[in-house]
């Protein structure tokens, strides 16, 4: 790659190293961050269903419009904040192997704890807010619990698939943030972006890891087909959905696209 190269990879390769030291040298912040990735979607994920229920009471079929456009919120949060999120990592992770900044060692190692504590400040987080007046004797029939009883009825094959556009969708806004230079584009472009996927209703694992608690907190564990054997089938599919999509579709195929000596270049 030119050595005067300022683009869309040297920006990443760029980040990649600091999520590298940042593991290595101080493994307690790079944790912190990545539980905050969490709180940050778990307040996005609690705002956006009230915000449906409430519009559902005024207009039906309104909430879920209005649950994609503030949810899309939760993304914004955490980019602007730098939390560390489990499906952009997934990109990152594999650009780090593929152009040899990352062992697959060290690769898997990151990602995993990534994840992990994904998870953990998911369930962390939606305990605390399930714990607000806000969520407090909800409806069986809340736009919360009823999204949450949809997902569970999801096939494997329905939620793998889901979970690759879902992942091609945040890292193309992930890419667009890095391009762009102004704020105001940026917001934007996250917003509408993120919108896709909400609205449609694509599976995203850590998405999931703050509402699948968030649900079970605030109905009590009242939550229809709310099993351990559905939860863990969805987390798992849509992880490996999550990873094609981010990891391969989007990290692995635009590396590929970006090594050379070529000029058209991101």
């Amino acid at each position: 790659m030119d050595a005067n190269y300022q683009g869309l990879f040297y920006s990443i390769e760029t980040s990649i190293e600091k999520k590298k030291q940042l593991f290595e040298k101080s493994p307690s912040r790079y944790i912190v961050r990545a539980m905050l990735a969490t709180l940050f979607l778990t307040l996005g994920t609690a705002i956006a269903v009230i915000t449906a229920q409430s519009a559902e009471n005024v207009a039906q079929g309104s909430g879920k419009f209005l649950y994609s456009f503030m949810f899309s919120w939760s993304l914004v949060m955490i980019i602007y904040m730098n939390a560390e999120l489990g499906t952009s990592n997934m990109m990152y992770t594999t650009i780090g192997v593929h152009r040899e900044l990352l062992t697959v060692k060290k690769a898997v190692t990151i990602l995993f704890a990534c994840l992990l504590f994904n998870l953990i400040g998911g369930i962390l987080s939606s305990y605390l807010v399930s714990l607000t007046s806000t969520f407090q004797d909800l409806p069986a029939d809340h736009f919360l619990f009823t999204a949450i009883e949809h997902k569970l009825e999801k096939t494997p094959l329905q939620v793998f698939t889901e979970g690759i556009f879902a992942n091609v969708i945040v890292n193309t806004a992930v890419y667009c943030t890095i391009r762009m230079k102004d704020d105001a584009g940026k917001v934007m472009a996250m917003i509408f972006i993120i919108f896709i996927f909400a609205f449609l209703g694509f599976e995203h694992v850590i998405a999931n890891f703050s509402s699948f608690p968030l649900a079970y907190f605030a109905s009590g564990g009242a939550i229809a087909g709310m099993t351990n054997t559905a939860v863990l089938t969805n987390l798992f599919f849509a992880a490996l959905g999550n990873y094609v999509g981010g990891g391969l579709v989007i990290g692995l195929v635009y590396s590929w696209l970006n090594r050379g000596d070529h000029v058209y270049l991101d």
